[in-house]
């Protein structure tokens, strides 16, 4: 039997790792990495990782943007929340971040290839089986929680809720 999003008692779930992710957005376009290392390797998301313990998830997300593609994101909020099991034992919260602004240019690294993508071309099918489920919800503004199951990388069940 396959696990699912309802079976998992989620207000007494404790994640392993907390992280965060930042798109900024200017212009009807979206700042995506190719990210080179890590969790995720090969696939395009936004600027993003661990929250280290003597930091709040808006730093975290500030201190990955500029270590992964060398910009500070302005304008910034919170604008959703992440809860991935997976089957493995591995479990993440992550904070979804979106900003209106930067300062900078943004830069390739070790860690990320950054590009700007027009919001209608989002490569989805480059990415994590979930973000299709919450980015329109990031893109329209609206405040969403995200429940994932995942079995390595294939998702086997989720759920979305908008605050």
């Amino acid at each position: 039997m396959n696990l699912c999003v309802k079976d998992i008692d989620w207000k007494n779930w404790k994640p392993k790792i907390k992280a965060t992710l930042m798109f900024i957005i200017k212009n009807e376009e979206v700042l995506l990495i190719h990210k080179k290392t890590g969790l995720g390797k090969g696939k395009i998301n936004g600027p993003g990782g661990k929250i280290e313990s003597n930091e709040t998830p808006l730093d975290c997300a500030i201190r990955e943007t500029m270590e992964e593609v060398c910009v500070e994101p302005l304008n910034i909020h919170c604008t959703g929340e992440l809860f991935f099991q997976f089957v493995d034992g591995l479990t993440i919260h992550g904070y979804v971040y979106r900003a209106e602004n930067l300062k900078g240019v943004p830069k390739e690294t070790d860690e990320a290839d950054p590009f700007w993508c027009p919001i209608d071309e989002i490569p989805y099918d480059q990415m994590w089986e979930d973000d299709v489920t919450w980015i329109p919800y990031l893109l329209s503004d609206e405040y969403f929680k995200g429940y994932y199951i995942f079995d390595d990388e294939l998702m086997l069940d989720a759920e979305v809720r908008i605050s």
